[in-house]
């Protein structure tokens, strides 16, 4: 093979790979891949009728995603989690997915979830404690 067959075969293959990494990047499957994004052990799971509230818990630090039962229309979805002491931290919109995660540093402090999808929602009292 001449440098310039060698040159062409390189170009080629470096075409591919970028191309198979960018529809990797843009397929639709990657967030079913990953639903959660929360680090540490799931500590509980709250359903209700139109999604789930998942939390989890690391290092003093809890997270929280809220998950629609159906996805794929967007939706009013929203997922809160409160330290006791501290204001709640809120993640709201018109997602297709779920909303969040939110994090909040509790420490071994009590914790409040709550979260919604469309007309539904769950709420807890203290948690975690």
């Amino acid at each position: 093979m001449d440098s310039g067959a060698i040159r062409r075969w390189l170009a080629r293959g470096t075409a591919v790979l970028v191309a198979s990494g960018l529809l990797a990047l843009a397929s639709p499957g990657s967030a079913d891949a990953a639903p959660t994004q929360c680090a540490g052990r799931k500590v509980k799971v709250l359903p209700f009728g139109t999604g789930t509230v998942q939390v989890f818990k690391r290092n003093g630090y809890v997270c929280a995603v809220t998950l629609a039962e159906r996805p794929g229309r967007r939706t009013a979805m929203s997922v809160g989690v409160q330290a006791r002491g501290n204001r709640p931290v809120v993640d709201s919109g018109q997602f297709a997915v779920r909303a969040g995660p939110v994090t909040v540093h509790a420490g071994h402090r009590c914790v409040r979830v709550s979260g919604s999808v469309g007309p539904q929602s769950i709420s807890t009292g203290w948690i975690l404690c």
